[in-house]
């Protein structure tokens, strides 16, 4: 079922209508095609859970209407459009043949003595009047509004894409203008790099003038200073050498002096480092007495410390010993003054207050337990009815809401008419009949969201215009140019798919009569073919299909592995010959063959060396038998390896001649 389409997606409703057509096909505007009613009988035993409907487009066009429409009103067919499909027109006019549309529900009751039989006037509402009764359209289930929600789809679909047009406009615009400022931006920076170049430059030069300058100042006072200076270093120099000549002299003298006063020092350092030894070692013990008398002083304070608090322990101790002393005469003074009988009296008489005392507990329990059981009885009638009452104050709460709502709306409407100086009167009159403020709100709303999509008056717009234009000419002419690149290449590819399939199937078929040809002459007869795989040769594969004398294998890889490599050797041989080089190297290529087919290996060999030179690697005497040259590599020292080379026919001449 959720594959078949439902009615009213198929159909196309005037606007005004879709309420009225709803009214009379009901669940029928969400049926679904059956090619044969008959199809829907196997519902009979077991019913959906909803309301649900089929209908069947094969019945003969041509349905006649009911009769002529009353005067002032319309066939319902009219406004409803079926997308050019006959079957489905011919459906709604069996279904709508008897339905006519009036203006207002006060017409139809006033027109309804004038209807054909079995006719009915349905009003915008979806309201229905027929001869002799009148039925109310009330939505009931989640398909109702689907013609108005599909035909406001439809207009919102429109109007997206309008917006998306302008929308690409704009940004087409907004394209040009970032395009415009990034290259203002890039010749904005330009030109500040080269100001703060040419500013660094102007500051470098005027730098370099200010050193050079007072480079020039200070080289200028410095050579007069040492010019001054220089005059004042000869006369130091004149002094220094007389003095240096008295202080030779006084240095013969003091040096002389020197000796014996060091001969002193010796002495003198002897006994003052005797002296300093003692006197770190008197410091030393003076510290250690220090650090005795302290620690013997703290323990004299702990001792005493501890002493006092003893003595207060001890006078505690006494005093409490007094206090239960005195204490204990009074208990047995009290003791000796009470009597056994004056016991036994006292108890008696507190047993039977005691007593008393827990009859009149008990009752007062009971009384209590009375009482709470009452009270638990008022409280749950409370609560029920608390809970009886709330939904009632939930709606009164609710009505008290939406009354406050409906005065707030109708103050501010009062206001808004009030400001737009309108007519009340003529506002009332121009209201057509059955409307309803959410309809009208929603139209409002409507409208106020078209008035806001087309913006502000763009005074540009034919500037904008102009300019679209032109750039719409310019991408026609690009689109244009692209069209005709695109078609010139795609003509070329499919000249050189052409082409290539010519040359592959020209070279295919080449290589499959050299393999044919090499085949029988490796393995003594059989047959041999390449088949391609694939109906386009360009993305075909092949595939090798080898069958040596006396065998009728269906695979390749039934062969022996002689058998495979004599295959490989005629398909390369077969592909060689295509395109064939001057030479042709050829490493080991007898190794997995015996001697007979390394016998056929070397005698196509020999037959191909006429037009090719080759040049092989091989451990076979029968293939080396072929050779016109050996080049052997041989070791006779360890570690020590050289080629030998023997042309057969100088060999085979010395051989004669021995």
């Amino acid at each position: 079922l959720d594959s078949l389409p439902q009615l009213w997606s198929r159909l196309q409703v005037e606007s005004g209508l879709e309420t009225a057509l709803e009214a009379v096909l009901r669940e029928r505007l969400a049926a679904r095609e059956l090619r044969q009613l008959d199809m829907a009988a196997g519902f009979g035993n077991d019913a959906p859970p909803a309301k649900l409907a089929f209908y069947s487009a094969a019945i003969q066009p041509g349905v006649a209407v009911a009769g002529p429409p009353p005067a002032g009103c319309r066939p319902l067919r009219d406004g409803v459009r079926s997308g050019g499909d006959a079957a489905l027109a011919s459906l709604l006019d069996d279904w709508l043949s008897a339905a006519f549309v009036a203006p207002s529900l006060q017409q139809a009751l006033a027109l309804r003595g004038s209807l054909p039989p079995q006719a009915v006037l349905l009003t915008p509402e979806g309201h229905a009047v027929s001869r002799a009764s009148v039925s109310f359209y009330a939505p009931d289930s989640e398909q109702s509004g689907v013609l108005a929600r599909q035909q406001e789809i439809d207009n919102l679909e429109r109007q997206i894409k309008a917006e998306q047009l302008l929308a690409e406009q704009s940004r087409a615009q907004l394209h040009q203008a970032e395009q415009a400022l990034g290259q203002a931006q890039e010749q904005l920076a330009a030109l500040q790099r080269r100001e703060q170049h040419d500013t660094q430059q102007l500051h470098s030069v005027q730098v370099e003038l200010l050193k050079l300058t007072q480079q020039a100042e200070q080289t200028a006072a410095r050579h007069s200073q040492l010019r001054a200076d220089l005059d004042d270093l000869g006369v130091q120099r004149e002094d220094l050498q007389a003095q240096l000549a008295e202080s030779e002299a006084r240095f013969e003298e003091l040096d002389a002096r020197l000796a014996d006063q060091q001969q002193l020092q010796a002495d003198r350092d002897t006994v003052v480092l005797d002296a300093q030894q003692a006197l770190a070692d008197a410091r030393a013990q003076q510290r250690q007495l220090e650090s005795q008398a302290a620690e013997s002083s703290y323990a004299v304070r702990s001792l005493r410390q501890r002493l006092a608090d003893l003595q207060r322990e001890a006078q505690t101790a006494q005093e409490q010993i007094a206090r239960q002393s005195s204490a204990r005469e009074a208990a047995q003074a009290e003791l000796a003054r009470l009597s056994e009988e004056g016991a036994q009296t006292g108890l008696q008489s507190a047993l039977t207050e005691q007593e008393n005392a827990q009859a009149v507990l008990a009752a007062r329990r009971s009384e209590a337990d009375d009482i709470a059981q009452q009270l638990r009885q008022r409280e749950e009638a409370r609560l029920t009815l608390d809970r009886d009452l709330e939904p009632l104050r939930q709606r009164i709460t609710e009505l008290q809401l939406k009354e406050q709502e409906f005065r707030l709306q109708a103050e501010q409407f009062a206001q808004q008419l009030a400001e737009a100086q309108a007519d009340v009167e003529a506002v009332r009159a121009a209201l057509p009949e059955g409307a309803h403020a959410p309809a009208l709100a929603r139209e409002l709303e409507r409208l106020q969201r078209d008035i806001a999509a087309l913006g502000a008056v763009n005074l540009a717009a034919l500037d904008e215009l102009g300019q679209a234009r032109e750039r719409k000419q310019f991408l026609d002419a690009q689109h244009t140019d692209l069209q005709t690149a695109i078609t010139t290449l795609e003509d070329a590819i499919r000249k050189i798919d052409a082409e290539t399939r010519d040359m592959l199937a020209s070279t295919f078929a080449q290589i499959n009569d050299h393999f044919g040809r090499m085949f029988p002459l490796l393995f003594g007869g059989g047959s041999a073919r390449l088949i391609i795989t694939g109906e386009e040769i360009l993305d075909a594969g092949v595939q090798v299909m080898a069958q040596p004398p006396g065998k009728k294998n269906a695979s390749i890889h039934l062969l022996s592995g002689g058998e495979k490599a004599l295959v490989a050797i005629a398909l390369v041989f077969a592909i060689f010959q295509l395109n064939p080089a001057p030479f042709c190297l050829l490493d080991e290529v007898d190794a997995p063959l015996d001697d007979a087919n390394t016998e056929r290996f070397a005698r196509l060999v020999k037959d191909m060396a006429d037009q090719i030179q080759f040049l092989f690697i091989s451990h076979n005497k029968i293939a080396m038998e072929m050779a016109d040259q050996l080049i052997g590599v041989t070791m006779q020292e360890q570690g020590v390896s050289r080629t030998v080379a023997v042309e057969m026919d100088a060999a085979l001449r010395f051989a004669q001649a021995a």
